[in-house]
Parts: C-alpha cells; sequence; structure tokens
C-alpha cells in the first residue's frame, strides 16, 4: 500500500504543476473553456429533436409543427382536389357533348380517324355544324348560350386558308403553285332566320377549290355554368368555350382530317346568389386555410431561424479552426452546418402559403387559376411527405443486440449511390437519345407511335417498363419489308439493352452500395461493443481493488 501512497502524492505533485502553469499561462485555460463550449455547442447542435428534449428538456416545436402541417396540407390538397376534379370533369364532358352536337356522325373511337373523303361530305360537315350553332337552344340538353359583347351575341366565323395560285396536273406531272396563304372568311349570326330549319350552301357564297385548299376552321364561342358544385357546398363557376372545328387538307390526300378544339376560360360570374349554407362552408374552408397559412408561417420563421443559426455556428467554428488550429476547413464540412430538410421545408411553406392564398382567391370567386394553385399546392403537399423520411430517423428500430437505424441507412445509400447513378444516366442518356433520333427518322412513316420525338420518348420508356410491348410490334406496317426487318433488330436490340442491361446495371449500383454501407455498419458496430467491453471491464478491476488485501483477482463480468 505504500507504493499506493507514493502514486497518489505523484498524482497530487502533478496536479499543483498544472495549477501552477494555469496560473502562469491563463490563456491556455480560457482557450480550452472555449473548445468545450464549442464542443458542446456542436453535439447539441447536431441532436435531432428527440434527443435534444432528452438533454435539456427542450419542446420540440418544429417537430409538431411539422406533424400537424402534414395532417392540415394533406387534408387541404384533397379538398382542393375534390373540387378541381369536378371542373376537369366539367371541361372533359362539355367537349364530348360539343363534339356529339357539331360533327357530323361522331362516335367516341373515331377521335383519331374521324375524317370524309369527298367533296360532298365536307359541304355537309361545314353546314351540318353551323345548323346545329344557329340551333343550340333547342337542341342542347345543357346550359349553353351565345357568347354577348354589350347588347349582340358573337358571330360564328367561317375561315378558308388556300394557296394564292395554284395549277395541279397530276396527270401530266406538272404543277405551277404560289405557296403563299390566303384567308377567306364569312360570319354567320346566331339570330339568322332558317329556311326549313337547314342552311345549305345556296344560302352563302361559298366555295371550296380542293386543288389550293389548306385547311377550313369554323370558330364560335359558347358561355354555361358549372352547377353540380352547388350539391358541393360550393359556388358556382362561369366557363367561356372558344371552339375550332379545323378540317385539316395539308397533306392533299384525298383524306381531310376533322378535329374540334376546345379552349376553356373560367370566369367569376357577375351576378349571383344561392340560397342554403353555401356561403357558411365557404367561409369555415377560408378559415381553415388562413389556419394552414399560420401554421406553415410559424414552421417558416423556426426553420429560417435554425438556419441562420447554423450559419451562425459554422462561422463560429471556421474561425476557431482558422485561429487556434491554423486549419481551414473544407466546404463538405462546412456544408454539414447547412440542414437540407429546413431547405426543404422552407421552400414547402412558400409554396403552401401561395398556393393556399390562391386557394382562398378561387373559392371567393376573384380568381380562377386552377392550374397554378394545382402546380403549387401539389408540389408543396409533395415536399412535405418527403420530409416525412427525416423523422424516421427518430423512432428507431432494435433488435437484441444490434439497433439499426433505417433512415441513415437509406440516406447514406442515396447519398453515397448518387454521383455514380448521376454519371451512369449521363451514359445511359445518350444511347436512349440515340434510340430515339433513329426510331423517329426510320419508323415514324410506318409506325404511329414514332410520328414525333415527344412520342418515341414516350414509347421507348415504356416499353423499359414492360408496357405495351406487343402493340409496338403489332402496329408496325408491313409496307417495306426492309424497314419492317431494321424494326424487329431495333426493337428487339432496344429491349434487351435497356431491360437486361442497362436497368439491372442500375439497380446493381445501388444493391452495391447498399450492401457496402451495410456491412461497414456492421463492422463499426462490432467494434464499437469490442471497444465498449474492455472500457467496461478496466472499470470493474478499478472498483473491486480493496486497500485491506494484498491480492487481486480477475474477474470477468459478461457485458452483453
Amino acid at each position: 500500500m505504500e507504493n499506493a501512497a507514493v502514486v497518489v502524492s505523484s498524482c497530487s505533485s502533478h496536479e499543483d504543476e498544472n495549477l501552477y502553469s494555469y496560473k502562469q499561462h491563463p490563456s491556455i485555460s480560457q482557450e480550452l473553456l472555449l473548445e468545450d463550449q464549442l464542443r458542446r455547442k456542436l453535439k447539441f447542435f447536431f441532436m435531432n429533436p428527440c434527443e435534444k428534449f432528452w438533454a435539456r428538456g427542450r419542446k420540440p416545436w418544429k417537430l409538431g409543427i411539422q406533424l400537424l402541417k402534414i395532417v392540415m396540407v394533406t387534408i387541404q390538397l384533397v379538398v382542393f382536389g375534390l373540387s378541381n376534379q369536378m371542373v376537369v370533369a366539367f371541361k372533359e364532358e362539355n367537349t364530348v357533348a360539343f363534339k356529339h352536337l357539331f360533327l357530323k356522325g361522331y362516335t367516341e373511337r373515331l377521335d383519331d380517324t374521324y375524317a370524309v373523303y369527298t367533296q360532298t361530305d365536307v359541304y355537309d360537315q361545314i353546314f351540318f355544324a353551323i345548323n346545329q350553332y344557329l340551333q343550340l337552344r333547342n337542341i342542347s340538353v345543357g346550359n349553353h348560350a351565345y357568347e354577348r359583347r354589350e347588347a349582340e351575341e358573337t358571330a360564328m366565323a367561317i375561315c378558308q386558308q388556300f394557296y394564292k395560285r395554284g395549277s395541279i396536273c397530276p396527270g401530266n406531272d406538272t404543277f405551277d403553285i404560289d405557296p403563299n396563304i390566303e384567308t377567306e372568311c364569312f360570319y354567320v349570326e346566331p339570330m339568322m332566320p332558317l329556311e326549313n330549319r337547314t342552311l345549305g350552301k345556296h344560302k352563302f357564297n361559298f366555295t371550296l377549290d380542293f386543288h389550293r385548299l389548306v385547311t377550313v376552321q369554323l370558330t364560335f364561342k359558347l358561355k354555361a355554368i358549372n352547377l353540380q358544385t352547388v350539391r358541393h357546398h360550393e359556388l358556382p363557376d362561369c366557363y367561356d368555350f372558344t371552339l375550332a372545328i379545323v378540317f385539316d387538307n395539308k397533306a392533299h390526300s384525298g383524306r381531310i382530317k376533322i378535329s374540334l378544339d376546345n379552349d376553356i376560360a373560367i370566369r367569376e360570374c357577375r351576378d349571383w346568389h344561392v340560397s342554403g349554407s353555401i356561403q357558411k362552408n365557404t367561409h369555415y374552408m377560408m378559415i381553415f386555410d388562413a389556419f394552414v397559412i399560420l401554421t406553415c408561417l410559424a414552421s417558416l420563421i423556426l426553420c429560417t431561424r435554425s438556419v441562420i443559426k447554423g450559419f451562425r455556428l459554422q462561422r463560429e467554428f471556421v474561425s476557431f479552426f482558422r485561429h487556434h488550429h491554423k486549419k481551414e476547413v473544407s466546404f463538405t464540412d462546412q456544408m454539414e452546418f447547412v440542414n437540407g430538410w429546413y431547405i426543404l421545408i422552407i421552400v414547402s411553406d412558400v409554396l403552401t402559403i401561395v398556393g393556399s392564398t390562391l386557394k382562398m382567391e378561387i373559392q371567393a370567386k376573384s380568381l380562377t387559376s386552377y392550374d397554378v394553385c394545382s402546380i403549387l399546392l401539389g408540389t408543396s403537399t409533395m415536399l412535405v411527405w418527403l420530409g416525412v423520411i427525416r423523422y424516421l430517423g427518430f423512432f428507431q428500430k432494435y433488435n437484441v443486440r444490434i439497433s439499426w437505424d433505417l433512415h441513415a441507412l437509406l440516406i447514406l445509400t442515396l447519398r453515397s449511390a448518387l454521383p455514380n447513378v448521376i454519371r451512369f444516366c449521363c451514359c445511359a442518356v445518350m444511347i436512349y437519345l440515340g434510340y430515339c433520333f433513329c426510331g423517329w427518322i426510320v419508323l415514324g412513316p410506318y409506325h404511329v407511335k414514332f410520328r414525333s420525338l415527344n412520342m418515341v420518348s414516350e414509347c421507348l420508356f415504356s416499353l423499359i417498363n414492360g408496357d405495351d410491348m406487343f402493340a409496338t410490334f403489332a402496329k408496325m406496317q408491313q409496307k417495306s419489308y426492309l424497314v419492317w426487318l431494321f424494326s424487329r433488330l431495333y426493337l428487339y436490340s432496344f429491349i434487351s439493352l435497356f431491360i437486361y442491361m442497362v436497368l439491372s446495371l442500375f439497380i446493381a449500383l445501388i444493391t452495391d452500395t447498399y450492401e457496402t454501407i451495410k456491412v461497414g455498419m456492421v463492422f463499426f458496430l462490432l467494434y464499437f461493443r469490442r471497444k465498449m467491453q474492455e472500457w467496461f471491464a478496466c472499470s470493474i478491476v478499478i472498483l473491486i481493488q480493496n486497500p485491506q488485501n494484498s491480492v487481486l483477482l480477475p474477474v470477468h463480468v459478461p457485458i452483453w
């Protein structure tokens, strides 16, 4: 025990020396104090809300607001989606109704092939549409009406476009044509009287020179009110329909394609009155939207404050390393202080606030920008739900011996695999674009799915996902055996390359990164476990020392 006393004495003298040195050099103690304070700040900064609550009892206000916001924003989106669904349905149903009203013999299965082939059919189609327009009040089952400008109703415009001069003799293989386009129009007033309830081409000096004809277009405007929203306790909207019936003869192939385009504008109704509780429901929804805005505003303020604190701590950390360790902190380490989740939440909050404001204006019928509001609310909700991934890391799933943080494993896998995935996708896109251009040029004249670059890209992307393969093969025309053979080589090579090789390699990149990180976590946990066993075992030996005994007995205590 004398040896033990000597050891204690030596330790005491060592402490006296340290105390003396601190008195002689007070700056050293200050540096150690600053370093300890910075270490505590860093440790607390990188804690999650649950750990901060356990460490200092700090209530996780941001976490609570985010969970509340997820519920409220989702409810808001569902309500707006149901309202927008009625708008879309009203637009589509009116378009279908107009096709049946103004296109003679129209059926829905003829959308892509609706055409006429004789001059008589062209005139019949034109004057059928004019007659239907003039008799709209008597034949339509909807609440359609003509557009009015001041006290008069707008007229239907019938315009034909044709080459300025043209003489074509296919039999002699000769032609003489001036490609400049001229336009000739006449107008039909809605109040024009009808003879025998029909209108023929003799009523107008209207003739078509089919050798020079490019297009014929009938343009007119109608109005309607969407009353179905009343049953869902919403105020109705007023709609303006600008319709154009186009007879397309640009190809001069003997087939004139007919299409009806409907350009829709939503307006606030000028004078309206609805009995019942619709006004109260509208006010309740506006109050709910205002509460959503306040919640997002609180979230925006808290997250912005946290981001600012992160930048301040970053500057303090960089300054400390520069002055005390003479080292520069790398950009990657500095970016650790920028919480990407807070940036994501700030963006989603801004989008939600703007989208909710537009939604309130739409409900008040002072604005009709459904598309803009849909994009804002849809994007913000997607970002909010994407932010849910962050909170999965706060609730860990434990095994008997090893605890797995699935959130960290997912984030690490995405972060590590992203650079390789981007480089791989850049190479794959080059191959993909090559197939797109090749298919468009070679197969375009013989396959309906390769008519444009956009259609080619959509078709090939569907093939990668295994969709509609047989139809793509079957719809290939067999007029040219060489092109048909090329199409088989083209499609088989594309499917084999992208499904069996490119897609498999893409999945393998992510899988390999996942396995690497998973194995690394296992080795880290095993190493951590061994070190903890050694540390606890050493502590137990020290605790069982007894001054009355001169012999120490080794004791092995199982830790796990």
